[in-house]
Order: C-alpha cells, then sequence, then structure tokens
C-alpha cells in the first residue's frame, strides 16, 4: 500500500490520518495549527509543524499527498507542492471540486492529481473532533472524468476504501451541482433557521425542541469554514438557493391566499421518503472492468444512480447498485 500525507488535521484530515494507519498504512501529516500538531502527537500519530518537511518525505517515499485544508487555503498549500513534491501523486478532500482541480492545473500540472471528498462531518472542528470512524461507510467521491488517469483514479479510490468507505464516481461538475443542494444550502438555510429563532428573544429559545436543534445543527460550524465552501460554490449554490427561494415564496403565496401549505409539505414530506428509500433500498452487485473503453463513463453513470465502489481487485471494481423496483 502506499504511504500517505495528509497536509491538514483538522476534522476530516486528521480523520483521514488515522483511518489510513488503522487501515495498515504508514502515514504522517503536517498542520498549521499548533493546537492540532500537539494533540495529534500526543495521541500518537506523526504530525509536523512544516508543510514543507512533510512534502519533503512524500516526495522521497512517492507518497499519496491529501489536501486537507479549507479552499482559500489550497493555491498557498500547491505552491508547496510545487517546490517539494511537484511530482507527487495527489487528491484532496475539500467540499467544491472545480476551483480545486482548476488551481491544481494551473499551479502544479505535473502532479498526479484525481479530487475526492469524503461527505462526513461533524458541527466540531479540529484534531480532537476527529476519528478514524469518522469515514467508515461515508460516501467518498473520486473524480471521475473522460480524461482521468486509470492509475491515479485507482490511487485514490483505494485510500477511500482503506479508511472504509465507500468510493462514488463523480464527475466534477455534477459533484459540485449536487452538494450545493445536499450540503451547502442546508448550511446557509441552517444559519437562516438559527437567526429566526434567536430573533424570537428567550423565550423562543426556551422553546426550542428538536426540529430547531437538528435544522440548526450545522450553524454551530466555525464560519470560515462554512464561507469557504459555500462561497466557493457560488455559481451551484446560486441555482440551489433560487430553487429553495421559488419553493419558499410559494409556500408564502398559498399560505397567504388560501390558508393551506399542502402542497410545500406534502412535497417535502415525498422528498424525505425517497431519501429515505435510496438509503434503505436493495442493491445488486456489478463488476466493471476498468481496464475496458468507456470504463470510467460507466461508473460515472452507475454513480449518478446512486451506484457506488465497494472493493476493487486489480482493475475491476464491484459497484453496489439499487435494486430495480419490481
Amino acid at each position: 500500500m502506499r504511504d500517505v500525507c495528509v497536509v491538514g488535521s483538522g476534522l476530516i484530515g486528521g480523520s483521514v490520518l488515522r483511518a489510513a494507519v488503522t487501515g495498515g498504512r504508514r502515514a504522517w501529516g503536517a498542520s498549521a495549527s499548533p493546537t492540532d500538531t500537539e494533540q495529534a502527537v500526543a495521541d500518537g500519530f506523526d504530525v509536523r509543524p512544516s508543510v514543507a518537511d512533510a512534502l519533503d518525505a512524500a516526495a522521497e517515499s512517492d507518497a499519496l499527498v491529501v489536501l486537507a485544508v479549507p479552499l482559500p487555503a489550497v493555491a498557498e498549500v500547491l505552491g508547496e507542492v510545487a517546490r517539494h513534491a511537484p511530482n507527487c501523486w495527489l487528491t484532496d478532500v475539500v467540499s467544491v471540486k472545480r476551483p480545486v482541480a482548476d488551481a491544481v492545473r494551473r499551479l502544479t500540472p505535473d502532479a498526479r492529481y484525481v479530487g475526492g471528498h469524503p461527505m462526513a462531518g461533524v458541527a466540531r472542528s479540529g484534531w480532537s473532533a476527529g476519528s478514524a470512524e469518522l469515514l467508515r461507510d461515508a460516501a467518498w467521491v473520486v473524480t471521475t472524468e473522460d480524461d482521468t488517469l486509470l492509475d491515479r483514479w485507482l490511487e485514490v479510490a483505494a485510500l477511500a476504501l482503506d479508511c472504509g468507505a465507500r468510493v462514488v464516481p463523480v464527475g466534477i461538475d455534477e459533484h459540485d451541482a449536487a452538494v450545493a443542494r445536499v450540503s451547502h444550502l442546508p448550511h446557509l438555510l441552517a444559519s437562516v433557521l438559527a437567526s429566526v429563532g434567536a430573533d424570537g428573544g428567550p423565550l423562543a429559545l426556551a422553546l426550542a425542541a428538536g426540529s430547531f436543534g437538528d435544522g440548526t445543527r450545522v450553524a454551530g460550524s466555525r464560519p470560515e469554514l462554512v464561507r469557504a465552501m459555500c462561497e466557493g460554490n457560488r455559481g451551484a449554490l446560486l441555482t440551489a438557493v433560487d430553487d429553495a427561494l421559488g419553493r419558499l415564496g410559494a409556500a408564502r403565496g398559498s399560505l397567504a391566499s388560501t390558508g393551506s401549505l399542502a402542497a410545500t409539505i406534502n412535497t417535502g414530506h415525498q422528498g424525505r421518503l425517497s431519501y429515505q428509500r435510496q438509503r434503505t433500498a436493495g442493491r445488486n452487485a456489478q463488476l466493471v472492468d476498468l481496464t475496458r473503453p468507456g470504463a470510467l463513463a460507466e461508473l460515472r453513470a452507475l454513480g449518478a444512480a446512486g451506484g457506488w465502489v465497494a472493493s476493487l481487485a486489480g482493475h475491476v471494481a464491484t459497484v453496489e447498485i439499487i435494486t430495480p423496483a419490481e
């Protein structure tokens, strides 16, 4: 198994480092946070205060470098990669893919890059919030374009699987459009809901129970991290916001004119049921020979249909796909 160098030891980066070690890989990291570095070292992990030192070691061992920093820091870290490990195997766990892919192409064109994004997290941040179990059974996007080189894709997919995740093969722009709706918009709506609730004063907050707590949970995340991912996906998020505003506008209009919220509530209920059905649907296994022409496009189509790669055996992927309804 290839060594792993994780740059950034916060919630996700720290979890990747732990899971890589648990999965049997030699792994080390670097962090700009003295607190995260000290805690990681105290827990027995090799996390260094110098990104340059960690990348020099990555270049020496031909390791897979994982960028686990907020989007605004990506360009600076890629500058370090270009200086210390310009030909490295490279992936990332940033929540927006197009800006990262463009930055890699511009700043580290010789790096062997494939993007990634594990869909896991909690409202807390930092090394202490992470764990090797955070990524188990999580959907881990591995970007899959027509021009993606197979050896690079396999390296990133293998790391995700070794961390216990399910590999979802997705195109870059398809990823950004999807997470705008199911990750970035929920953060924005949680912020709005938390503000509206707080403006109700002490009584409203005293009466707030499960629905308010569940709906505002992610508003407890560090604001600068939420801003980075949402603003970094501006175009796709605007589309999702417009959709949400249209639905809210229709709900308000109906409530004002007829007193009914049936259409909005019923549609939302059906959406929730669709989410639950997909998560519990039966699955069939399908083998995909990744050396076959058009194999990555086939993987991408299976990912778009809700499938994921459950395992790899050489160049053959086992894909779990939803059982068609009878």
